[in-house]
């Protein structure tokens, strides 16, 4: 079941739903890819056509960030949680140890992977690793790109993290479904807060929605235009939309 936020179209779901589907097709290195969308996703989506065909052809997309929850409680989709990247990171390592599924990282920084390679061997000591791969922050050339998928399909993985930030990780799945032989999972900026980087907010603010202001607090001057511009968009979108919802 799926519901229209703006121009992204998001899929309703449980927190064991998402783990499950997932999982299942892991156990067949299927290739597909799975985007968390949050109030800058929808907003993107509704203005770039390109990311916004992405979006659609996901075969998942989870409702991260409050506001996109929220919104679809008002749809009529009751207790709806918030399926967020660094929450669903943790939460399918826990999955992949108990199965001895194989998992992959690829993006970030190679001291952020290290920091967690470390952490993640102290919290999860059976799982299975098949390898973590920074690329360059640059255009990579075709044979980079295929020595980068060569690699991964090697690793035996059933799951890549991708970590390279919206929309470039969107693109980059999209781009390789067919060619990476696993479940890409978008994650944004899931390795800097579980490496140690990144500061998540308290309990209260995450549960509360207020996770944004915490980010915004941490980083004012890279993320004031962002949510000053995009939030102001999607509070006039979505009011728009459930408005017209009710003629």
């Amino acid at each position: 079941m799926t519901a229209d936020v703006l121009a992204a179209r998001i899929d309703v779901l449980t927190w064991s739903a998402a783990l499950s589907r997932i999982s299942q097709w892991a156990r067949g290195r299927e290739s597909r890819y799975v985007c968390l969308c949050n109030a800058h996703s929808c907003v993107t989506a509704s203005r770039n056509p390109d990311f916004g065909r992405v979006i659609r052809e996901a075969d998942m997309v989870a409702p991260d960030g409050a506001p996109i929850a929220w919104t679809l409680r008002h749809l009529g989709f009751a207790g709806q949680q918030r399926i967020n990247g660094p929450d669903l990171v943790w939460k399918y390592l826990a999955e992949a140890e108990h199965l001895g599924q194989i998992v992959f990282f690829y993006g970030s920084t190679d001291e952020i992977l290290g920091r967690l390679r470390h952490r993640l061997a102290a919290a999860f000591p059976r799982l299975r690793i098949g390898g973590m791969h920074s690329p360059s922050f640059q255009a990579i050339s075709r044979a980079e790109d295929e020595a980068d998928v060569l690699r991964i399909h090697s690793s035996g993985a059933g799951v890549v993290f991708v970590g390279l930030g919206c929309p470039k990780q969107e693109l980059w799945m999209a781009a390789h479904r067919g060619r990476v032989q696993a479940v890409m999972v978008g994650v944004g900026a899931a390795f800097d807060y579980h490496a140690g980087t990144i500061a998540r907010a308290p309990l209260w603010m995450q549960r509360n929605g207020l996770e944004w202001l915490h980010r915004l607090w941490s980083e004012p001057r890279r993320l004031w235009r962002r949510y000053l511009v995009t939030n102001t968009l999607f509070i006039a979108g979505v009011a728009k939309q459930l408005v017209l919802r009710r003629f």
